[in-house]
This record gives C-alpha cells, sequence and structure tokens, in this order.
C-alpha cells in the first residue's frame, strides 16, 4: 500500500478562488474586508509568517496592514490599540502575531480582542465555545484539519480519532472539532504511557506534537488517514513533520506531507474567517 497524498496546496487553492470571489461580491456591495496584524518583536520566523498571510490578503483581494511594535512596548499601549481597532468599522479581523514578548500578559491581549474580529480563533470565548457549537470563529489550524478531511469524503461519525499534541492552539481544538461530526477522540500528550497503543487504533491519527518523526509505521494502523501537523526544521535546513513519511506512507491509505499539507490550509482559513466577519458586518448593515 502506498498511502494517497492528501494535498493540500491544491485544496488551499481552490478555497483560495472561492473567497476571492466573495471578496468581490463584498467590494460590490460596499465593503472591503480589512484584516489588521500586529507584530510585537523582531522574531525572524514571525515574521516571515506575517508575511506571508499578508500576501495571502492580497492575492484574495482583502485590504491588510501591519502595526509593527518594539518588543519593549508595554501591555497598556498595545492593548489601547487593539481597542482601536475593535472599533475601526474598516477592519473585520485582528490578528495578534504569536508568541508575544515573556513580558506581555498574552490571555489579557488576546481577550481583549473582539470575539467579532478573532479571526483567529484564540479568543477565550471561541476556544470555550468549541465545546457546545457556538464559536463565532474556529481557531484556524484545526479548521483546516477539518477541511482537508472533508476534502477526502471521509464520515466522521463513529471514526475511532487520536489527536497526538495537547496545545490550545491545535490539539485540543481539533478534537473539539473533530468530536463535533461524531468521531470518538482520544487525546495523547506529553505524559502518555505507550503512545503507540493509543496511535495503533486509530482510524484517523492527527499529529500536532512539535517533534520530528515521533510517529513511525510501527504505530500506525494499516489503512488509517494521517494528518501531520507537525513542522520542523533540521540542522539540515529540511522541514519536515511529526511522522515518518517514508515509513508511514507505506502503511496509511492516506496522509498529508510536510510542507504542503496542513501549512497552506492554516492561512486560507483565516482569509475565510476574515470574509465571514466582513459578510456578517454587510447582513447587519442592510437588516
Amino acid at each position: 500500500m502506498t498511502a494517497r497524498i492528501i494535498d493540500g496546496t491544491a485544496l488551499a487553492r481552490r478555497l483560495r478562488t472561492a473567497i476571492a470571489a466573495r471578496v468581490d461580491t463584498l467590494k460590490a456591495s460596499g465593503v472591503t474586508p480589512g484584516l489588521a496584524v500586529i507584530l510585537v518583536g523582531g522574531d525572524a520566523a514571525s515574521a516571515v509568517y506575517v508575511g506571508r498571510k499578508v500576501k495571502a490578503c492580497e492575492a484574495v483581494g482583502i485590504r491588510s496592514f501591519t502595526d509593527r511594535f518594539p518588543e519593549t512596548i508595554d501591555n497598556d499601549t498595545l492593548l489601547a490599540r487593539i481597542a482601536a481597532l475593535n472599533a475601526d468599522p474598516a477592519v473585520h479581523g485582528i490578528l495578534v502575531q504569536l508568541p508575544l514578548p515573556p513580558h506581555i500578559d498574552m490571555p489579557r491581549v488576546l481577550e481583549t480582542i473582539s470575539i467579532d474580529k478573532d479571526v483567529d480563533g484564540f479568543h477565550l470565548y471561541n476556544i470555550g465555545a468549541l465545546v457546545t457549537g457556538n464559536t463565532v470563529f474556529s481557531p484556524c489550524t484545526p479548521y483546516g484539519v477539518v477541511k482537508l478531511l472533508e476534502s477526502e469524503g471521509i464520515d466522521l461519525k463513529g471514526q475511532n480519532v487520536v489527536v497526538v499534541g495537547a496545545s490550545n492552539i491545535v490539539g485540543k481544538p481539533t478534537a473539539l472539532m473533530l468530536m463535533a461530526e461524531g468521531a470518538t477522540v482520544s487525546i495523547c500528550h506529553i505524559h502518555t504511557r505507550d503512545l503507540a497503543q493509543y496511535t495503533i487504533m486509530a482510524d484517523i491519527l492527527v499529529v500536532a506534537a512539535g517533534v520530528p518523526g515521533l510517529i513511525v509505521a510501527q504505530m500506525v494502523k494499516r489503512g488509517a488517514v494521517v494528518i501531520d501537523v507537525g513542522i520542523n526544521r533540521l540542522p539540515d535546513g529540511r522541514i519536515v513533520g511529526d511522522v515518518d513519511f517514508a515509513g508511514v506512507s507505506a502503511k496509511a491509505a492516506a496522509m498529508t506531507p510536510v510542507p504542503g499539507g496542513v501549512g497552506p490550509l492554516t492561512v486560507t482559513m483565516l482569509l475565510e474567517n476574515t470574509v465571514v466577519s466582513a459578510e456578517r458586518t454587510l447582513a447587519l448593515a442592510d437588516a
């Protein structure tokens, strides 16, 4: 068996074409979707990620702008800027690029963003509302995982899903979103004993641990679907996931590559959330 490759780049391209058409419709109605990005400090990786997001916005017609602040910015100044963006009708989405410097109160920053503009889906309300299915915006990476599974025509009802990694940004929200689709979900983390006894039972395995090569072929059920969320840079410069691609692809029915799997969907779902926010603004104006 050789796994079918789940092409996140191709899916992202199709979704962005549809998003661009919706942006054109909004502009014809007098609304230009706007995304505000806040970047604090000089972290090189964060600057690259922000650049990709801005470029993606431009490609589909979303207006974006970036506020760059020095690492020494104080909490009050940052919170005041977010409050101003909350009140700006031209801004439909606000994204604070993580990580933030240690002296910044990150939970307070994220909770200051209006839930109606929290297009990253990190506000306490949006994370908590995943439990009841009433979230305004789903976190982008878990949303991308769900879209990838949908693109494969996989009915999640009754499927045994194992999520490896319990972060608030990926692991836990992904588990909640897949539970909402009717899957039976187990979450494994750094303290899980004998990880393989869980992963070998998974019909669908989602790995988001940040450990290169953590999942090897012996740990995967034959015919499973494997979604690798990990992005790790090795000392030789190669980018790899959390799954041993060569070994696991000989056992899995389908799996995502790294790069080119979940990554392109993360930015795409940010665009989707921003456009949804703008569409809601227009609907309220017309009501």
